[in-house]
């Protein structure tokens, strides 16, 4: 998957999946509930993270805090299986879609995204969907 060196029409256009990683050797992967749409999480992947989720059904990413890969749900169970895996038109994130089998975010909630910013007297606060 990586190494590929194409050239921006190849890249757009063709049918080879070559991942541009960023200077760290992270993508970013955005992750929506295949059912509804609703943005679940927002994570990065390095290579043995797309290739795990690639290779198992399940998602996984790189923590970046810990230095280490991880599988979504390894300790609560609360697993991310794909559905589909879309790639953006230079190949630097992707999109996949999930069946969650519980709250995505560690705090508990469904998704990560479960604040608002209000602006209220001139101030951004955030308010809880």
């Amino acid at each position: 998957m990586t190494g590929t060196s194409l050239t921006p029409e190849e890249r757009e256009s063709g049918a080879v999946f070559a991942p541009k990683f960023d200077a760290a050797g992270l993508l970013t992967a955005v992750v929506v509930d295949d059912a509804s749409g609703e943005v679940l999480v927002v994570a990065h992947m390095n290579a043995e993270a797309l290739e795990a989720t690639l290779s198992t059904g399940k998602v996984h990413f790189w923590s970046r805090s810990r230095g280490a890969l991880w599988m979504k749900g390894e300790t609560s169970g609360n697993v991310l299986t794909v559905v589909q895996t879309l790639v953006d038109c230079d190949q630097d994130a992707l999109v996949i879609r999930a069946v969650p089998s519980g709250p995505t975010c560690h705090t508990g909630a469904r998704s990560c995204f479960y604040r608002q910013i209000d602006v209220r007297d001139g101030k951004p606060v955030l308010v809880r969907l």
